[in-house]
């Protein structure tokens, strides 16, 4: 899926690019390999992995995320264009100022509803504010909630102390599959953005 990057694409666009390729790649090749391996020891070995179908099902959640901001970068999505389509191209360019300038308030919506939906995970403060972030609210902390069958594993043995209060899991903490949230957020966002740059210079 490699892509060449466009002409004064900047680092941090060359970054993202590599970043939602290789993870789109890396995420369907753990999805698939897990499969067959649990099909493998189901009918050959009578035994499973319990946990598998769980990590298979975040799996498909974060590819369902990623996915939606790679779309977005490579101009998948579903648009419907009968009207713009009518109109010149004066005011079909006001027209797409105007929708891509919507698509960036509510992408801006969504990552405070994703990190908000994270943070007590994380055991960190959500944010105040109806609708727009104005600042940070005192949240209970949801850190100690684990998934039902993940194992924990050793290489995060970080997070007990770092967000648990020292507490030990026994189980993979909320916190590592909802972290998709807002990193998927700000790759929409951050492609809705530069959406509405390139409209506004007239490269899109």
């Amino acid at each position: 899926m490699a892509t060449h990057p466009e002409e004064g694409e900047s680092l941090l666009g060359m970054f993202t690019d590599r970043l939602e390729e290789n993870a789109i790649a890396l995420i369907l090749g753990l999805m698939v390999a897990l499969s067959f391996v649990n099909v493998v020891r189901r009918y050959l070995f009578n035994a499973s992995l319990i946990w598998s179908l769980e990590v298979v099902l975040m799996l498909f959640a974060w590819l369902v995320i990623l996915g939606i901001s790679y779309g977005i970068k490579k101009t998948t999505h579903l648009g419907v264009d009968a009207i713009t389509n009518l109109v010149q191209p004066g005011p079909k360019r006001v027209m797409a100022i105007i929708a891509s300038a919507i698509c960036v308030v509510y992408a801006v919506l969504l990552m405070k509803g994703a990190y908000d939906y994270w943070a007590p995970f994380a055991g960190l403060d959500v944010t105040s504010g109806r609708w727009f972030p104005t600042g940070f609210t005192e949240t209970r902390s949801r850190a100690f909630m684990e998934t039902d069958q993940v194992p924990f594993p050793a290489f995060l043995g970080f997070l007990p102390d770092l967000i648990n209060d020292g507490d030990r899991y026994e189980k993979l903490p909320d916190v590592v599959p909802y972290a998709m949230l807002p990193f998927g957020c700000a790759l929409i966002l951050l492609r809705f953005v530069q959406a509405f740059i390139r409209i506004l210079r007239g490269l899109q």
